[in-house]
C-alpha cells in the first residue's frame, strides 16, 4: 500500500514539477527507492526531511557508527559529497550505492528537497 502511494504521489509531482524533477525522481527510484522508503526500514532511513536535517538523526534508523560520528547537517555540500562517495564521506557507512555522474547527484538532491 505504501509502494502504491509513493507511486501516485511520484506519478503527481512528475507531472507537476518538470523535467529536473523528473530526472530526480527518476533517479532516486531507480537507485535510491530500494532502501529508502516514506518510514525508515532495516534497509535504509526514510529521506523525507533530509535536506538540512542532522546527519544520522533519525531515532527509528540504526545509522553506522561512522555517519553518527560525522556531525553536521545535510546541507547540499554534504548530500553532494555522500551521494558521490559514501565511503569517502563517511568510511563504515552502510550505503553501498553511489552516484558518480553529477547531473543524476544535483537532480536526486532537487528531489530530496521536495520530501517533506
Amino acid at each position: 500500500m505504501v509502494r502504491t502511494q509513493l507511486a501516485a504521489t511520484l506519478a503527481f509531482a512528475l507531472a507537476v514539477a518538470g523535467p529536473a524533477f523528473a530526472d530526480g525522481a527518476k533517479t532516486f527510484m531507480l537507485q535510491c527507492g530500494t532502501c529508502h522508503q516514506a518510514k525508515s526500514s532495516p534497509m535504509g532511513p526514510s529521506l523525507a526531511g533530509v535536506a538540512g536535517r542532522k546527519i544520522a538523526s533519525l531515532t527509528d534508523y540504526a545509522y553506522s557508527p561512522a555517519l553518527q560520528a560525522k556531525g553536521g547537517a545535510w546541507t547540499d555540500a554534504n548530500l553532494d559529497a555522500y551521494l558521490a562517495g559514501p565511503a569517502k564521506f563517511a568510511p563504515g557507512s552502510k550505503m553501498p550505492v553511489s552516484l558518480p555522474a553529477v547531473a543524476d547527484r544535483v537532480a536526486v538532491i532537487t528531489y530530496l528537497k521536495t520530501l517533506k
